[in-house]
């Protein structure tokens, strides 16, 4: 008896709303100079703390630089960090997963590395190594993605221990493959499939790190804005201008959720978790 026919298209949805949230921001930071008149780090002493006018939809700060234009800057420096800090660590995560998962031998060494990682909360396992380095963007999209790979690297090792057994791997064996040669062109291509689905929820997860890391004040250094110095900067001010800390809070949340979003429909759909 052939399996019903799946009806539920929750994935779909969830997709098509995290992609067009998704789009919709990355759309907004390519063209933020285009859309904003001002200089995101222009100062004007007659306008601190404006609030939300025509000419200035968002408000002010406290050194008078318009809102909405440091949010339309800082959402391609967030954006950035969480796709950069993501590929390092889907790259490292998939080698050695990989490696892990085909090599016997080196499975062992692998994982134990891995399980010693985890014990380490990543959070403050990024605030030992932060405190050592410049706080600047490329040492934290270097920092989160190093310390962020050992999720990936166990999603990988699973695939590859289920996929090497595959008769298509056993054929490219007879075929006088050699092993690395099954590794990059048959089992990782394979196995891709889950791993991108997690590096699309890393995103969000890595635009919340850095956002924790820019609020505490050792993230990206002002006057380069991000929504979590933003949020740092606002907290000053909070009974005077509410703004300076609504619009960059509301900013994180929307951005997260849609990757989120994205990331929990393409897991459903690859991974056939849908009811």
């Amino acid at each position: 008896m052939s399996a019903p026919l799946r009806t539920d298209l929750s994935y779909q949805r969830a997709i098509a709303i995290g992609g067009s949230v998704i789009a919709f921001l990355a759309a907004l930071a390519i063209l933020g100079p285009v859309l904003s008149p001002y200089d995101p780090n222009a100062v004007k002493l007659t306008e601190i703390l404006a609030k939300p006018t025509a000419s200035h939809w968002m408000g002010t700060d406290f050194l008078g630089r318009d809102v909405l234009t440091r949010m339309l800057y800082a959402a391609r420096i967030s954006l950035l960090i969480g796709f950069i800090a993501v590929g390092i660590s889907t790259v490292v995560g998939t080698t050695l997963g990989a490696l892990a998962g085909y090599f016997s031998k080196l499975d062992r060494w692998i994982m134990g590395f891995v399980d010693l990682m985890l014990c380490f909360p990543t959070f403050f396992l990024i605030l030992a190594v932060i405190a050592f380095l410049e706080a600047n963007i490329w040492n934290i999209m270097v920092v989160i993605g190093l310390t962020s790979w050992m999720g990936v690297a166990r999603l990988m090792r699973a695939e590859i221990l289920t996929l090497k057994q595959r008769e298509f791997v056993l054929a490219a064996r007879v075929a006088g493959a050699k092993d690395f040669h099954i590794l990059r062109k048959h089992l990782i291509p394979n196995a891709m499939g889950p791993v991108l689905v997690n590096a699309t929820l890393g995103v969000g997860a890595a635009i919340l790190v850095e956002s924790g890391l820019s609020f505490l004040g050792i993230g990206v250094q002002p006057p380069t804005a991000t929504w979590g110095n933003m949020l740092m900067e606002g907290k000053q001010s909070l009974g005077l201008a509410w703004w300076l800390s609504v619009y960059p809070g509301l900013a994180i949340l929307v951005t997260v959720i849609g990757f989120n979003l994205l990331g929990e429909g393409l897991r459903d759909y690859v991974l056939g978790e849908y009811d």
